[in-house]
């Protein structure tokens, strides 16, 4: 049985943090997560504030994926979002505010502005112009660069070429038609890294980025979160989850030159790895069963889809 947390675990937090005379008058834990639980706290004087909480209760994943090899088993938890929001605060990149820090908690600004998911939905002149100043935070992420990221002797697309076998493995178990597949395409993710050049340096990346993975601050700004797997890496690893994630909107956010070889690579290792993620997280309690499945059969149609005429 999970333990969430209750407005009693929240009382010296508070206090703590707002002075004795401030309580807590509505707690709402947020749905969505599924490493940390998010949380909205309502105090009496109307003002909110969400609590981050990385604990076990709040993280729907197995222990064993096979997703998580190399820089992709980094600390994706507390100190995983302090270490990212230092780096993006130093850029310039909107993220929202810290309040206050624990062990195993934040609490941060809620940005009430919704969600550029939501916002392009509403008024597509307003998202056009909030998915331009995106693309500005991109180029600035990805033009920081770094010699190396932080596994000497390794590459991004040989890592990425093991979490995609790792992913077409755990995907071939549980979809038939990948199962189906399985042989033409691992030959296919070898094919691919082996066309993979050498390169040095490599830009920061967010890693994970969806129009519900930014939010609308307000000055329009877009405010990005979920951070805590932002690092070093090839760029093209972001945008070709850019490209899958925004379709046609996704021109105006390819800001910087980027190497085809590594996009159709880390494209084909992205659709795998949202087969098998998603149907291995709903074979717990993860409450939102359908989303996954949906997401699991748009990737399953995606990677077939790359060797049809291969």
């Amino acid at each position: 049985m999970r333990t969430f947390v209750s407005e009693a675990d929240l009382h010296d937090l508070v206090r703590a943090t707002y002075g004795a005379d401030r309580r807590l008058r509505e707690l709402t834990r947020l749905p969505g997560g599924t490493t940390k639980g998010v949380y909205r706290l309502t105090l009496d004087d109307g003002s909110t504030v969400l609590l981050y909480r990385w604990t076990a209760d709040e993280n729907f994943w197995p222990a064993q994926t096979g997703l998580s090899v190399g820089p992709f088993d980094a600390d994706t938890g507390r100190d995983g979002f302090v270490r990212a929001y230092a780096v993006l605060r130093g850029l310039g990149v909107r993220v929202p505010e810290i309040v206050a820090m624990g062990p195993d908690h934040a609490l941060v600004e809620e940005v009430r502005g919704g969600s550029l998911e939501t916002l392009l939905e509403r008024d597509a002149v307003a998202g056009r112009e909030a998915l331009g100043r995106l693309g500005e935070m991109l180029r600035t992420m990805h033009s920081h660069t770094a010699d190396s990221f932080g596994f000497p002797g390794a590459t991004p697309a040989g890592f990425a070429l093991q979490r995609g076998l790792n992913s077409l493995s755990a995907a071939a178990a549980r979809e038939p038609r990948i199962a189906a597949e399985q042989t033409r395409l691992a030959d296919e993710l070898h094919t691919r890294y082996a066309a993979v050049r050498p390169r040095s340096g490599y830009g920061f990346i967010h890693g994970e980025i969806g129009a519900d993975h930014v939010l609308i601050g307000p000055a329009g700004e877009p405010v990005l979160i979920d951070i805590e797997g932002s690092m070093f890496f090839d760029v093209e690893w972001e945008h070709a989850f850019l490209e899958l994630r925004f379709g046609p909107l996704y021109p105006a956010l390819r800001t910087v030159p980027l190497d085809p070889a590594r996009l159709a690579h880390y494209r084909l290792v992205h659709y795998l790895s949202l087969v098998a993620g998603p149907l291995q997280i709903i074979e717990g309690d993860f409450p939102n069963v359908a989303g996954m499945r949906s997401i699991a059969e748009d990737n399953t149609r995606r990677a077939l889809g790359e060797i049809a005429t291969a």
